[in-house]
């Protein structure tokens, strides 16, 4: 992941007390998989998720950087990648349909319930926001379901901005 790797070095101080960061590498895909399911499982506990495996297929490249977030062991040289991640950030590309500038978007961000609320989200939130800024990006979009408070109150805290809607009607295909 080229865009990770660089980042994470220089700012390990950007994250919370007992916690480290790493980048995510090809070879966890599956794992990401995982956390894209829980995701949406929390929100609607009775789908199929399975199809997001296509998802990941097409998105996840060196291009869209993947942040896994760890408890810190303590122990300086241990292997990191043997630890199970407490939470997800992975992000791609998008362009501004309006002004037609690349900028970040923010395909998953994923706490593990018994490590939310300390932090941990409005880390990797301010941590991405460095990275874009850092890559010369002006905004970062994110898209979140309007049941999902929780997260909407941290988008909210952190300053996002509602600049659009999307909008479904579902279609019956009997006639």
């Amino acid at each position: 992941m080229k865009y990770c790797t660089k980042l994470v070095r220089k700012n390990q101080s950007m994250l919370i007390p007992g916690y480290i960061i790493r980048c995510g590498f090809a070879s966890e895909r599956s794992l990401l998989l995982q956390f894209m399911q829980r995701t949406y499982q929390d929100l609607f506990p009775n789908e199929d998720f399975s199809h997001l495996e296509q998802t990941v297929k097409q998105y996840f490249s060196s291009d869209t950087p993947l942040w896994w977030v760890e408890e810190d062991g303590g122990q300086e040289g241990k292997n990191n990648n043997a630890q199970c991640p407490i939470a997800c950030l992975w992000v791609g590309n998008a362009i501004d349909q309006v002004h037609g500038n690349r900028h970040a978007h923010i395909f998953i961000l994923y706490v593990v319930a018994e490590h939310r609320r300390r932090g941990i989200g409005t880390a990797l939130m301010r941590y991405v926001e460095n990275w874009a800024i850092q890559r010369g990006d002006r905004q970062i979009g994110l898209q979140v379901f309007q049941s999902n408070k929780p997260a909407l109150n941290l988008y909210n805290q952190l300053g996002y901005q509602t600049q659009s809607l999307w909008m479904v009607k579902f279609l019956n295909a009997e006639k």
